[in-house]
């Protein structure tokens, strides 16, 4: 199955105060729980601006990561989690579960939140 690269559409309205997860398509596959380690094709925008900061799909491969290790932001943890390899969601991250007052190197703003398309390629 091939996916395409997602367009995210701006969001209208005040950003969430809680993480907010929305399954755009529901997979079939392999789920991802506690301590596996998956492979995500994302891309992510501000939610004041709709601007993209970041997407894997730029450098043609998955970010791969641990679920429950930190080794992400506590949104993607917790939003990744119970997806199905092929599943696509989205996510919309507020800043105390992202990157918070200090913002990340000059590309996210203090106390933004975040909004990223999440395709769940595989788990192992």
């Amino acid at each position: 199955m091939a996916l395409e690269r997602p367009e995210i559409d701006f969001i209208d309205g005040p950003p969430p105060a809680d993480l907010e997860i929305t399954d755009l398509t529901v997979g079939e596959g392999e789920q991802a729980g506690h301590g596996s380690t998956v492979q995500v094709h994302y891309v992510g925008v501000s939610h004041s601006t709709g601007e993209e900061f970041d997407a894997s799909w730029n450098r043609g491969e998955p970010l791969a990561f641990r679920i429950g290790s930190g080794m992400v932001i506590p949104g993607w943890d917790q939003g990744v989690m119970g997806m199905r390899v092929g599943g696509r969601r989205r996510l919309v991250i507020p800043p105390h579960l992202a990157y918070g007052d200090r913002g990340a190197g000059g590309v996210i703003k203090p106390g933004e939140t975040l909004v990223f398309v999440c395709d769940l390629v595989g788990v192992s």
